[in-house]
């Protein structure tokens, strides 16, 4: 029997939280209380925020429903390790869809997680590695969960920060937001350092810090992160507008492109036009567009244009001096 309330509460908390509905009896049973108590119980999860039903009948029976807000969540050990190591490996690249809210969601978790939980994660972790991932640059997980502390604190964030021209730095910063491009994070901050707004590539972070010292949040020269990191880029590289057709449906090239690309539209003849502007090397296009299964055009831009002849040459080439001697199968 549970004689204290508030593990007793947790404990009908966590078998509410199964999707079924549970008699009276049953969980007066499993609890080792009287109905009375576990009705007294009810009412007292209800008081909290939590929207539990009940049914009429010769047992009555209880069922946890959908709600207007989200109350806390009671997670097994099985269930806070899978959601952990869920979150790790999305996390890890800029997955599109992966956003700062996933980033904050596993630094919540993982602050809450007993050390024997938090092995258990990195055990596992460290045993698996995905099939298939985003074309962008893999970031170690802790770095990530680091940075979203800070920013939901707005504590700073010292680190060191390795330029694309190879130097390397030591940051000192007030964290704004985490952004996600599709291909990689970003982190928006304020560098003390150089009294300015800056944009920093998380995977060119290292040794993360949270400083402990707390900061009033300073107002973005733009309305959003994610409009500053657009400027930004586009202030630091040469952007391309490019127009390709491909033989399939608007809906058949969403399907095998990242979104950031572009939006594909139909020509009313069976295939489409994808329309977008792009500021990376354009070696990386030209392998993702290739990479779509389609037959495709380049439209333009001219540049596009020789970059695919270049590869399609540097392919062939591959192909031709292909020598399948000693290859074990």
């Amino acid at each position: 029997m549970t004689t204290d309330t508030p593990a007793r509460l947790l404990q009908l908390l966590s078998l509410l939280q199964t999707p079924r509905e549970w008699p009276g009896g049953e969980l007066a049973e499993r609890l080792g209380v009287s109905r009375r108590t576990v009705r007294r119980d009810i009412d007292r999860l209800r008081e909290l925020g939590y929207p539990v039903q009940a049914s009429k009948g010769a047992d009555g029976g209880y069922r946890l429903v959908a709600g207007k807000a989200l109350p806390p969540l009671v997670l097994d050990d099985e269930e806070a390790v899978a959601i952990a190591v869920g979150l790790r490996a999305g996390a890890g690249h800029a997955v599109e869809g992966v956003d700062e809210a996933s980033v904050r969601a596993l630094a919540k978790l993982e602050q809450v997680l007993p050390a024997r939980l938090r092995h258990r994660v990195s055990t596992l972790q460290a045993a698996t590695t995905p099939l298939t991932s985003g074309d962008g640059p893999t970031i170690a997980p802790e770095t990530l969960t680091v940075m979203a502390s800070t920013v939901a604190g707005h504590e700073r964030l010292r680190f060191a920060y390795r330029d694309r021209d190879g130097s390397e730095s030591r940051r000192l910063t007030e964290p704004h937001r985490l952004v996600s491009t599709g291909r990689r994070w970003y982190l928006v901050a304020y560098d003390l350092d150089r009294a300015d707004w800056r944009t920093f590539r998380v995977d060119r972070v290292s040794e993360p810090f949270a400083t402990g010292v707390r900061f009033a949040p300073r107002e973005l020269p733009t309305g959003s992160a994610a409009e500053y990191l657009r400027q930004s880029i586009q202030r630091r590289q040469e952007r391309y507008e490019f127009a390709v057709h491909f033989a399939a449906t608007a809906e058949q090239l969403s399907a095998r492109l990242p979104a950031g690309l572009g939006v594909p539209e139909d020509d009313g003849e069976g295939g489409c036009v994808l329309r977008g502007a792009f500021g990376d090397p354009l070696e990386w296009l030209a392998v993702r567009l290739a990479m779509a299964g389609y037959e495709f055009t380049v439209r333009g831009p001219s540049e596009l244009a020789e970059c695919m002849r270049e590869l399609g040459a540097r392919l062939s080439r591959a192909g031709a001096n292909v020598r399948e001697e000693g290859v074990t199968r």
